[in-house]
């Protein structure tokens, strides 16, 4: 395994002293009520392990908030885990239920943790590339079932994309692995971003994909605590109890303070994750106005924090290439595309993380507007 793109770039734009729209994190507080709590918590003793599976007030919030938003009813106790992220998530999902030559199908271009998750497991990926305009192609998924194929790796909203699966697109998930016993495991830490009245429509909330699936999230995504590092998965008692196996020899348990903050913020702040899709839709609307005087095309962006370009009518460049001048000469940092998937696939396109201060997006919308 090589450095991540998100590393290199980040790298390359602090060498450069370019502004950093490529790694995917905000350069803004989160909530002061939020930070106050996790100083409560560690006053009031609560600095020793927590329960393996994550103290019980965060879980019963967790369940509370899914059956509110999902109808989707989660024991608290035997069903809903704390994680240390959902990248932790999804590798301890991976190594629950895949074993040594399990084949489990990823639609590309995938966030780059998939992969070495599944071959650490001695799982072989199935490559899936999304359609032109970044759909799934349940034809595609179909033919690449096999009778090895023992996990679906699906992600919405999608990051790199910024696109958002559909109510439909839900259904003819369902109705494709009917018929299997293929897990599915569901990234979904960009829940709450989804933007234009839309709905983001989780697994969760539909009960026969529920059964077979693990649901992640992220609270870093959430409440703008990247560095933090908590997750959540949520599964039925049977892939639960698989999955606690894994956990509790990966990290055992997570950061207690936190997870008592956490707790209390989402019982007493729910308006924090109900007003995010206007937060960030602000952000995503003012960065693409910005852009619009450019010759980027700008891609859809339905949910995430990440807006897609095309610099085809500005450079010939290879995708990473092309970022490299941009940190270079422009001053800005982006991440290609190609790096999103298994075998680079030049698209000339580039993604942007605009979970940034307004005064970030308005100097990057500077730089950027001599393209």
């Amino acid at each position: 395994m090589g450095t991540t793109i998100f590393t290199v770039m980040s790298a390359l734009a602090q060498q450069h002293d370019a502004i950093n729209l490529g790694q995917g994190f905000p350069d803004f507080d989160p909530d002061p009520a939020l930070l106050d709590a996790v100083n409560t918590a560690m006053r009031a003793g609560h600095n020793q392990y927590p329960p393996m599976a994550g103290i019980p007030q965060l879980r019963e919030a967790l369940a509370a908030k899914m059956a509110d938003l999902h109808g989707a009813s989660y024991d608290p106790g035997d069903e809903i885990t704390i994680t240390a992220g959902a990248t932790q998530a999804l590798l301890t999902a991976v190594m629950a239920v895949v074993h040594p030559g399990d084949e489990v199908i990823v639609l590309t271009p995938a966030y780059d943790s998939y992969v070495p998750a599944i071959e650490l497991a001695g799982g072989v990926p199935r490559f899936v590339a999304l359609d032109t305009a970044y759909r799934p192609d349940f034809d595609a998924i179909a033919t690449a079932i096999t009778p090895r194929t023992r996990a679906l790796l699906v992600n919405s909203p999608h990051n790199p994309s910024g696109r958002v699966w559909s109510l439909e697109d839900r259904h003819r998930l369902r109705d494709l692995l009917a018929p299997t016993d293929i897990v599915l495991i569901a990234d979904e830490v960009y829940e709450h971003m989804v933007f234009d009245g839309q709905r983001h429509h989780s697994v969760a909330g539909d009960p026969a994909l529920a059964a077979r699936s693990f649901v992640v999230s992220s609270f870093g995504k959430t409440y703008h605590v990247t560095g933090w590092k908590v997750g959540m998965v949520a599964a039925p008692r049977e892939l639960t109890r698989e999955f606690r196996k894994v956990h509790q020899f990966n990290v055992f348990t997570v950061n207690t303070p936190m997870q008592h903050a956490l707790a209390q913020h989402l019982r007493s702040r729910p308006q924090a994750h109900q007003q995010l899709p206007a937060f960030y839709q602000a952000k995503r609307d003012r960065f693409r106005h910005g852009l619009a005087t450019t010759r980027l095309r700008l891609l859809p962006c339905e949910g995430t924090y990440f807006q897609c370009a095309d610099y085809s009518a500005l450079s010939d460049r290879p995708e990473a290439e092309f970022c490299e001048w941009l940190t270079r000469d422009v001053g800005v940092a982006a991440i290609p595309l190609s790096a999103f998937h298994p075998q680079p696939v030049e698209r000339k396109t580039v993604r942007f993380c605009f979970a940034k201060r307004e005064a970030t997006l308005d100097a990057a919308l500077e730089r950027l507007a001599t393209l």
